[in-house]
């Protein structure tokens, strides 16, 4: 098939760790990894955001990366792409009219509106992922949504006029019922993780902070509020011999200029526990399973989380998770198999859970066995592009499909 991806934001060609690059960078970098790797063409449409790159790019598996002229050529934080999207949208158009895909995944909620653009005077199939929803960032952050007003507008739109919603966990399946979005018109294929990058066996030290504790216990991600490290760091004065390990955020030496990281080291002061929160900064990819492989658990505790990729990366090195109990986390993370849940917000709560974990040695090794097979038979790459494959045939032949989960 030939399969356009649409990220106007998100680069599978992007640094991770920034504000605007995380999980949808990784997705849509692996998931068309795998599907150019069996024999699809694919081509991913991306915003450009310098004068230095070029038009295309093909990377090592095939899939070739357009920059999309649309906006300025540097970077721009995405809530303000929005009046770029219909120009993202003409020029997609002009593309396929000259070479017309067969089906089109749209990441996030304006690739969407610029896909639908793009799309509809060829009558292109077009599969929408949200990657996150407007109403659960509005309900989350209230006045801190920095969203354009008409976001929720249109993705109710795209819900109902796409050809297709992909999305990740069962969560966003009620999410988008709520906003009049039918199940029926749902399939539920959630992210992935690379299990042979992450897997049990990484421990090079080289690359791991020395341990100063007795227990060690990582949060990582981007070093954004809704991330929720503040909760982490509050559950650390009820856990004694205990080191927390933030990794993420801008390169090391830029942490000190960081809102986020100056707000966290000032919460870790007044808290009395800054001799043992240690934020390290961005991680090579490279070196990141031999971090996670360092800690007795990994600990996730965002507000509210469309996915997380952070547990599956956990649970691919052995290590159990403990997660609040929202998003994606409620498929991946099984309470008490492979780690626990914990209600978002409650940081007496997770200190109590990871003590407990902390305690019994011989239960985080099972919870680390589990956790590894969970992934193996469920979240690969190539269980993931099983489900993704399935559901562009069907849209390409004009069938529907039924709500179900790969």
């Amino acid at each position: 098939m030939r399969i356009a991806m649409v990220s106007e934001h998100a680069s599978p060609l992007a640094v991770l760790g920034g504000v605007d690059a995380g999980g949808q960078n990784v997705y849509v970098a692996r998931l068309s990894e795998e599907l150019a790797s069996r024999g699809h063409d694919v081509t991913v449409y991306t915003r450009r955001d310098s004068t230095d790159l070029p038009d295309r790019v093909t990377m090592p598996g095939g899939t070739v990366v357009e920059h999309v002229p649309a906006g300025p050529p540097r970077p721009v934080p995405k809530d303000e792409l929005f009046p770029y999207m219909p120009g993202f949208g003409a020029h997609l158009a002009r593309a396929w009219q000259r070479e017309r895909p067969d089906a089109v995944h749209a990441h996030f909620w304006m690739s969407g509106m610029a896909a639908r653009i793009g799309a509809h005077p060829h009558g292109i199939p077009v599969v929408q992922t949200f990657h996150a929803l407007g109403t659960v960032k509005r309900r989350h952050q209230g006045r801190r949504d920095t969203s354009p007003f008409e976001r929720v507008g249109i993705e109710r739109q795209l819900g109902r006029n796409c050809s297709r919603i992909l999305a990740t966990c069962t969560d966003e399946v009620y999410e988008l019922a709520d906003m009049g979005v039918s199940p029926q018109r749902v399939s539920v294929v959630p992210c992935g993780v690379d299990a042979d990058h992450f897997h049990p066996g990484a421990r090079d030290v080289r690359h791991v902070p020395p341990r100063e504790q007795r227990h060690r216990i990582l949060s990582c991600g981007r070093l954004v509020r809704r991330k929720g490290y503040d909760k982490a760091i509050r559950a650390l004065t009820r856990i004694p011999d205990t080191e927390l390990i933030v990794a993420g955020g801008p390169p090391p030496g830029l942490l000190e200029t960081d809102p986020e990281a100056e707000r966290l080291l000032k919460l870790a002061e007044r808290a009395g526990v800054a001799d043992r929160v240690r934020l390290i900064g961005a991680v090579d990819p490279a070196h990141m399973p031999a971090v996670m492989g360092s800690a007795d658990l990994v600990l996730c505790t965002p507000v509210y989380e469309p996915f997380g990729i952070v547990p599956l990366e956990a649970m691919a090195c052995g290590v159990p998770v403990v997660a609040t109990d929202v998003g994606g986390h409620k498929d991946t993370v099984t309470d008490g198999v492979t780690g626990r849940r914990v209600p978002a917000g409650d940081a007496w709560a997770v200190a109590a859970a990871v003590r407990d974990l902390l305690a019994d040695g011989e239960l985080r090794r099972r919870m680390g066995e589990t956790g590894r097979e969970r992934v193996l038979a469920r979240y690969t790459w190539h269980r993931v592009a099983d489900g993704v494959e399935q559901v562009y045939r069907q849209v390409a032949v004009g069938r529907g499909l039924r709500t179900e989960v790969a």
